[in-house]
């Protein structure tokens, strides 16, 4: 299931970046679409590190990063290729596909943070908890590390472009968006790690052979 769970986890990781160039509102919140995308990876790595151990929830988020940057690169190059004569969307594939270095940047450099901080945060609860409350190292992780990546991600791409208070601002609707995702997430944890240790209890190696 290892392999399985890093799929969706770069899957959704992708799919975040595509996504992020639309905006939604819901109440008083704006929020980019990869909102309802990218908070999920934490609940992968999470799960990851709770059945197969850290090691392996490290080498999900450095399979993560590497894919993004090999994606930047082929994204990158099919843009400067030149477009046929019938094709007449180039425009709008530079728009959504290419981004800007700024948010390139801020993405990549908030992800490696936030993601690494996440693994870390919960294998030491896990550490001095064991198998118990895994609702709370699930959360506090998750929470800890989201806020880091909120601040980053804002403040590197939007800094000088947007006024203060509106930087604030996004800050703060994105990350309670992000709590309460994390909240509501929390049961999917349990029912995901109980059932892959049910599927991988037939082969007692599978937490050596992840990490």
């Amino acid at each position: 299931m290892y392999i399985y769970f890093s799929a969706i986890f770069v899957g959704l990781l992708l799919l975040s970046n595509i996504l992020s160039v639309k905006l939604f509102e819901m109440g008083s919140f704006i929020l980019p679409s990869a909102a309802i995308v990218y908070v999920i990876t934490y609940l992968m790595t999470d799960v990851i590190g709770e059945v197969y151990g850290k090691a392996a929830a490290r080498k999900t988020v450095l399979a993560g990063f590497l894919t993004q940057i090999i994606a930047m690169i082929f994204i990158y190059i099919s843009i400067q290729l030149p477009p046929a004569p019938d094709f007449h969307a180039q425009a709008e594939f530079e728009q959504i596909l290419g981004g800007s270095f700024r948010l390139i940047f801020a993405s990549l450099a908030s992800y490696v943070i936030s993601q690494n901080l996440n693994v870390s945060i919960f294998h030491w609860f896990k550490h001095k908890h064991g198998k118990k409350k895994l609702w709370l190292r699930n959360n506090l992780a998750t929470m800890s590390s989201q806020f880091i990546d909120t601040v980053l991600f804002i403040t590197i791409a939007f800094w000088g472009i947007v006024p203060t208070n509106v930087l604030l601002g996004m800050i703060v609707s994105q990350y309670i968006w992000k709590c309460l995702v994390a909240l509501l997430d929390t049961p999917f944890a349990y029912i995901l790690v109980k059932w892959t240790r049910k599927k991988e209890g037939n082969n007692p190696d599978y937490v050596i052979k992840a990490s």
